[in-house]
């Protein structure tokens, strides 16, 4: 009795999908095929290793506030290496999308981790957005204005008052950085499950056919 009630328990249902979809030998494998030395498949990694330089010299940004990285030294050096960690996650995001687009990495059903990375990446662009928004100096000022106008001029000024940086620092630092963290673990754990796509030439054993 007990094995039929535990058969119908949701919990029962999501511990089987994930051992049958991400057993742990996909999930931490210690081998991977020869194609993935390429260069191009350096990029995603490159991409999550300057997204966590963003996240933790973020967190040092938030905790110590807009007066410590304008006139401290320490500050200044923080502020810096969140900013340039920006930089360089982009030119790694947009060198991998359209390396993975140039090698059609839809294939193999792997188009959810496609869509996934793409979600990633418009999330990452209103991030930026907001991050320029809550710098505290002229910049931000300027540009907070400007797109004021914008947003006012298709009705959604309203709702989204890129002035009030109360709600845009509420936006960057805790609401998109969430969703662009979840999206990004979910496109992780899709290209563990369905593997790392080989390039267009060469053959995949899985599905038996070229790709």
């Amino acid at each position: 009795m007990s094995t039929d009630v535990e058969k119908e328990m949701w919990t029962s249902k999501l511990r089987k999908s994930w051992q049958k979809n991400l057993p742990v030998e996909k999930l931490l494998p210690d081998t991977q095929p020869a194609y993935v030395a390429s260069w191009i498949y350096l990029f995603g990694v490159a991409t999550l290793a300057a997204l966590a330089l963003i996240i933790a010299s973020g967190l040092v940004l938030s905790f110590e506030g807009a007066s410590w990285y304008h006139f401290s030294r320490v500050g200044h050096f923080v502020n810096s290496m969140h900013f340039w960690s920006v930089q360089f996650f982009f030119i790694f995001m947009v060198v991998h999308l359209w390396g993975k687009f140039w090698m059609a990495a839809w294939r193999g059903r792997r188009l959810l981790t496609w869509i996934t990375g793409a979600l990633a990446f418009v999330g990452s662009i209103a991030t930026a957005f907001t991050g320029y928004l809550i710098q505290t100096n002229f910049d931000s000022q300027w540009i907070s204005y400007e797109a004021k106008d914008g947003f006012n001029s298709v009705g959604i000024g309203s709702r989204f008052n890129v002035t009030n940086f109360g709600q845009m620092i509420l936006l960057h630092v805790a609401f998109l950085p969430v969703i662009i963290g979840v999206i990004t673990i979910i496109h992780v754990l899709l290209v563990r499950a369905k593997g790392v796509v080989p390039p267009i030439d060469a053959f995949n054993k899985e599905l038996g056919e070229r790709k």
